[in-house]
């Protein structure tokens, strides 16, 4: 039975990645070491933080990171999020938009280059 889901990413700054998802979406650090942050959420997946060539990684994939994925979260209020957001002073990577199948969204980018979409549903 699973009870929880968990994110790993690997990439090159453990911290900025770490503040980035606390400051910005309500993770808290869970746990901590070197090249490592285990971040917690009440109503999302956790994720973990893995620093790029960290030996708990197996030898063939320690040094990749985090590339062709989109972390993506469904908000209720989607323009509060990017006005949110904005005040904040994160950089809108990709724009307020509406897909024809009815999916709201924008995308900003963490400090390591991972991609965080916002998503909206609304009815066609």
């Amino acid at each position: 039975m699973i009870t929880k889901s968990t994110l790993s990413l690997t990439v090159d700054d453990v911290a900025a990645s770490s503040a980035f998802f606390t400051t910005h979406f309500g993770y808290t650090e869970q746990m901590a070491a070197d090249g490592f942050a285990s971040l917690g959420h009440e109503d999302a997946f956790d994720l973990v933080l893995l620093r790029r060539g960290i030996e708990v990684l197996p030898e063939g994939f320690r040094d990749q990171h985090a590339a062709g994925l989109i972390v993506a979260f469904t908000v209720t209020d989607l323009a509060a999020e990017h006005d949110r957001l904005r005040a904040a002073g994160v950089e809108i990577t990709m724009p307020l938009r509406e897909e024809p199948w009815g999916e709201r969204l924008f995308q900003v980018t963490d400090p390591n280059g991972v991609i965080v979409q916002l998503v909206e549903w609304v009815k066609l």
